[in-house]
């Protein structure tokens, strides 16, 4: 049976990540014949594309009566987004932190975990909670919508395909196979915490984020390799920010979601961690490379932290 889970689990992975990067091809290309703004489409468009795997598999896990796996992965792929991820691109070369992402997603990125940490304090997500969390992101969604209207200037317009279908072919297909992916991905880690005797939320934390969060890390890389970093950043922080307060909100108002506490307090607190390392004393706009290797040390005590815990190793 553990071998049937894991070619669920490994053909789920893999279609989400094929599925993502049509999908953010898709959605990109959709932006570009829009004319949308470069700032826009990090922070919006490419981050919730990205992010379209962990929608998937948290709406899945949800209606499958497992919301434990929604909750680890959102918050567990949060955790690989910043430290593993981004960890990895900023230890590769370094990268510039863009004002606006510093003034404007920072902050909500780090609210999240805060408050979602503090709704679990009675051990659960209620719909109520859920619903909290969704009015949360459309607040800091108005904000980023109000802010590209009120400027004047739209620096960098994008001026891409004069077609929209074959963008458009891309979201459908890439769509698709997000969702073969999210019903794979849930079969298979579920069947491993029954095999195994793995709490969900665990598996969700770890294999299944890492698997969901493969769409990031193609993104990040391409836009470090082309010197793109406010993309790149922005799509980490944006992904965050909709992983934390909409995946987890959906997923809460579908099946309340009960966990925990010290389990779930364990994965927002390296999240927190990660992300407090990004930020820069005043005057300084450069993620330097040490704090790369730092996020990635901090990723692999986060595993060590989450076996240990589960009495797998000593």
């Amino acid at each position: 049976m553990a071998t049937a889970d894991l070619v669920f689990l490994g053909s789920g992975v893999l279609a989400a990540g094929v599925g993502g990067e049509l999908f953010v091809r898709g959605a990109v290309g959709l932006a570009h014949w829009a004319r949308l703004s470069p700032g826009i489409v990090g922070a919006t468009v490419a981050a919730f594309a990205t992010s379209s795997p962990e929608l998937s598999v948290a709406t899945m896990a949800a209606l499958e009566g497992k919301p434990q796996i929604a909750l680890g992965d959102a918050l567990g792929s949060n955790v690989v987004n910043v430290a593993l991820i981004l960890g990895f691109t900023v230890a590769i070369s370094g990268q510039r932190m863009p004002a606006e992402s510093a003034r404007r997603d920072l902050p909500v990125a780090l609210a999240g975990p805060l408050l979602t940490g503090l709704l679990l304090l009675d051990g659960s997500l209620s719909r109520l909670d859920g619903a909290l969390l969704l009015v949360v992101f459309l607040l800091w969604m108005t904000g980023v919508v109000l802010e590209v209207r009120r400027q004047r200037r739209v620096a960098e317009v994008l001026r891409g395909e004069r077609r929209s279908w074959p963008a458009v072919l891309f979201c459908v297909v890439g769509l698709g196979l997000l969702l073969v992916a999210g019903r794979l991905v849930v079969l298979g880690a579920r069947g491993l915490a029954q095999s195994f005797g793995i709490d969900a939320f665990l598996v969700g934390a770890t294999l299944v984020a890492i698997g969901t969060s493969m769409p990031e890390l193609a993104t990040s890389l391409v836009a470090t390799w082309r010197g793109h970093d406010e993309v790149g950043l922005g799509t980490i922080l944006g992904s965050n920010i909709f992983n934390g307060l909409w995946v987890v909100g959906v997923a809460a108002t579908i099946t309340p979601i009960a966990v925990p506490v010290q389990e779930v307090q364990l994965v927002l607190g390296f999240g927190l961690a990660a992300l407090f390392l990004l930020i820069l004393p005043n005057g300084s706009v450069v993620l330097q490379r040490w704090r790369g290797w730092l996020l990635l040390i901090l990723y692999g005590v986060y595993v060590l932290a989450i076996v240990r815990g589960r009495g797998l190793i000593g």
